[in-house]
């Protein structure tokens, strides 16, 4: 995989409106995993393209009523089977941590990638997941200055839960060995 004008090579491209550009001078040096699964705890479906895109028909399923006017996106999606979907390229701002702070700067869509995993809170992920995740901070580390790497759960403390309980920290640092500086004081002794 590359990285060629902010899309990376392999992914399933399928852009989405919600994001913007970052801040002038302000370095992309933190990646935040989070996981979504729609409808709530099924996988596989369309809801999280459609929701990504403005897609999403509340009809479709009584959760998406209250949800389907949100503006929202993250720069990936990794599906269950290791699939990698990209909406936002990574040079520019998708709107996917929403209020937050990371090491005393708030804000953290200015200079962060969002990645999604197909997930839940009540549920392990998949080994396929785990590789596709490591590979693309592998990426990214060798395109920006990360700094960190870090939940939602850990930026919007209180308000977030995800990746949630079931997602392995060790085991995505053990599949990024030398990287241990990168991962959020919250995941080190995890």
């Amino acid at each position: 995989m590359r990285i060629v004008d902010g899309w990376v090579k392999g992914a399933r491209k399928l852009p989405s409106p919600n994001c913007d550009e970052r801040p002038e001078g302000v370095p992309v040096d933190l990646v935040v995993v989070h996981a979504i699964s729609l409808p709530p705890e099924q996988f596989g479906g369309p809801g999280i393209e459609q929701l990504f895109t403005n897609c999403l028909d509340p009809a479709a399923h009584p959760y998406y009523a209250e949800i389907h006017a949100l503006r929202v996106s993250a720069h990936f999606l990794i599906r269950r089977d290791g699939e990698l979907v990209q909406f936002v390229p990574v040079t520019r701002r998708a709107w996917h941590a929403g209020v937050s702070c990371w090491d005393g700067r708030e804000r953290c869509n200015d200079f962060s990638i969002g990645i999604e995993l197909e997930g839940s809170d009540t549920q392990p992920f998949e080994p396929a997941q785990y590789r596709r995740l490591a590979e693309l901070i592998a990426l990214l580390r060798a395109e920006f200055p990360l700094a960190g790497v870090a939940g939602h759960a850990d930026i919007a403390p209180g308000r977030k839960t995800d990746p949630g309980p079931f997602f392995d920290w060790a085991r995505l640092r053990g599949l990024l060995p030398g990287e241990s500086g990168l991962f959020d004081k919250n995941q080190r002794n995890q």
